[in-house]
């Protein structure tokens, strides 16, 4: 189908990066803050507070020192999130190696993956995206591409293009609407980066 030209190609979104095995673990869904916020943001986008006999590194901002940085000798770090987990800007978590962070991020931020969060005297902190409950269309047409972009976004569902397949939520409604539509999907898991946000609403 050549890359959907009508959704304006691939180019509109990344390509779907290497999966990793599951979410970072630690990730505290309760949304308790572990630091105080109201601190003006430090020039260095992190500072460290005292927890028990360790720190938490508290990452303020995002790109901390990274891009440009000579990571050469660093150890690699990961936080491993679902698209739904990278929208969670003040947080408690733990990254793949067990080290704890706590995110206080500018409300609104959406962390996009291979961001670098923090780096260290010897390590740093990079996102990756972990993969996830979808339903996969690889529409026969473009015409039916745009058609069911067009009633995905219209229910205010989010969606992803990933080669020539079309990634939505494993939801029951996108499960309904995909039959309803006549598209031929599977379920699947990958990694999922939505083109734009939506808020899922009933009815």
């Amino acid at each position: 189908m050549g890359g959907f030209d009508g959704l304006g190609g691939p180019d509109m979104a990344p390509q779907t990066p290497p999966s990793a095995t599951r979410s970072s673990r630690g990730l505290d869904r309760s949304g308790q803050q572990c630091v105080s916020l109201g601190e003006p943001r430090a020039a260095a986008g992190k500072r460290s507070v005292p927890s028990g006999e360790r720190e938490v590194v508290v990452v303020t901002g995002k790109d901390v020192g990274g891009y440009g940085a000579d990571l050469s000798g660093h150890e690699r770090d990961t936080l491993v999130l679902t698209a739904e987990e990278r929208q969670w800007g003040r947080r408690r978590v733990t990254t793949t190696r067990g080290r704890t962070l706590a995110l206080a991020l500018p409300t609104g931020t959406t962390l996009t993956l291979g961001v670098i969060l923090h780096v260290g005297p010897d390590w740093y902190l990079i996102v990756e995206g972990a993969p996830e409950p979808v339903l996969a269309v690889k529409p026969a047409s473009r015409e039916e591409a745009l058609r069911i972009a067009f009633e995905v976004g219209n229910r205010h569902f989010t969606l992803a293009l990933d080669g020539e397949r079309l990634l939505v939520p494993d939801d029951a409604a996108m499960d309904q609407l995909l039959t309803r539509l006549g598209a031929s999907f599977e379920r699947a898991q990958a990694v999922f980066v939505p083109l734009g946000r939506g808020h899922r609403h009933d009815g």
